[in-house]
């Protein structure tokens, strides 16, 4: 047997024995929700959090009980990212969308769970939706490098209909994000595996089957390598990269600003970002997530981020993060609102933090006894191979989220 391989193999048998043995430490920090499979994106509205599963189902899960309130099945691979859309028909209707390694996207009504449509829209797999509802646009990403937009203006009545697409990027699509400024007009922001960001005009056509024109307007590479995390609010592009760095970048740039602003450094990569600031909380905050770890800055003076709390969270590497703005009633019946943070992981869990004790956390304290396992992250597929077949990495990465030895 190949040294390198005899190495990797007793390296990987390290990480096993580590990850069991801290699964049975932290089984219960967080409250955990224990899931079938591994929740790849997470939407969270109301006390319900929506995911998408590796299991090829997507879920609306009660974030109280524990319950699984509704299971959309139809994909034959893992589910990877979901979006919604609300009709603006007399009958308003909320539709579900969800994509997977399968290549479709599938729209569900949300009161029936029953599908809408199912569309093969790339040549590999679905990778991010984005969904800009004032334009009644959606935007899919792949790893077929391809970023394609469909028309949501009659999909309850008809299958999507392709309104353009974007191939300018050289590697896989990891994440999208943009601003409708009006009903034909958007500033789209898309982000790849090597760090590179683009940022577009887009235009919608005139006539019965309008499509939407793109201009390129900037490149921004100051990412080292894969971003998987982009956010766009207040003049702002947030993003998470596996180069272990959160940056904050003006758009358009503001020329009071006499530098940049500095990155958050951390010691692993970046899997996810949540500026609360751009959420209804709307506080100087930033939830981040490295490995296994959540932490907490506050950007009160932006060129100066403190980092406030940390917890050592779950057991296998944090997927997503989200703002929950918790709602109960007392015993007088009264309405209280309390926020917290929801995460999900490769542990196969969705765990919840209230918002003040992330503050003032430590990996030492009481919720946080553990120190963090330093794991590799889950190999990113090239999308350079035919397509319908697995590269070597797409492989290791199917075996990671399937849960196979």
């Amino acid at each position: 047997m190949d040294d390198t391989v005899l190495l990797r193999s007793e390296a990987e048998l390290v990480i096993n024995e580590a990850r069991r043995e801290k699964s049975e430490r932290i089984k219960t920090l967080g409250q955990p929700i224990q899931l079938i499979g591994k929740a790849l994106d997470i939407h969270v509205e109301g006390n319900a959090a929506w995911i998408a599963e590796n299991t090829h189902v997507a879920k609306k899960i009660d974030l109280e009980s524990g319950n699984i309130l509704q299971i959309y099945r139809g994909h034959t691979a893992p589910v990877t990212c979901l979006a919604f859309f609300k009709t603006d028909s007399a009958a308003a209707r909320r539709v579900l969308i969800t994509g997977s390694w399968d290549r479709a996207i599938k729209l569900w009504n949300t009161n029936t769970k029953a599908l809408i449509s199912s569309t093969t829209a790339h040549d590999d797999f679905v990778k991010c939706l984005f969904v800009l509802h004032r334009a009644r646009l959606l935007v899919s990403s792949s790893s077929d490098k391809i970023v394609r937009f469909w028309d949501l203006t009659d999909v309850l009545e008809e299958k999507l209909r392709p309104a353009g697409s974007i191939s300018a990027h050289s590697r896989p699509v990891e994440c999208i994000t943009g601003v409708a400024h009006s009903e034909t007009s958007v500033t789209l922001m898309t982000a790849d595996t090597i760090g590179v960001i683009k940022i577009w005009k887009l235009e919608r056509e005139s006539g019965p089957n309008p499509r939407w024109r793109s201009d390129p307007q900037d490149t921004l590479d100051y990412h080292r390598t894969r971003v998987t995390e982009i956010i766009y609010g207040a003049d702002q592009i947030w993003t998470a990269s596996s180069d272990e760095t959160v940056r904050i970048t003006a758009y358009p740039p503001d020329p009071a600003l006499t530098r940049s602003i500095p990155p958050l450094n951390h010691p692993l990569p970046v899997r996810a970002v949540l500026p609360l600031s751009l959420t209804p909380l709307a506080e100087p905050y930033v939830v981040t997530t490295y490995g296994d770890v959540i932490r907490l800055y506050d950007l009160s003076t932006i060129s100066e981020p403190e980092i406030l709390g940390e917890i050592d969270a779950h057991w296998h590497d944090v997927t997503a993060v989200r703002l929950w703005m918790r709602t109960s009633k007392n015993e007088a019946g009264q309405t209280r609102i309390e926020p917290w943070i929801v995460s999900t992981s490769l542990d196969g869990t969705i765990r919840k933090w209230r918002f003040s004790e992330l503050a003032t956390s430590t990996l030492k304290n009481p919720a946080g006894r553990t120190e963090p396992v330093v794991i590799a992250p889950v190999p990113e597929p090239t999308g350079d191979g035919p397509a319908g077949e697995l590269t070597e990495e797409e492989e290791r990465e199917l075996a990671e989220l399937m849960g196979e030895d």
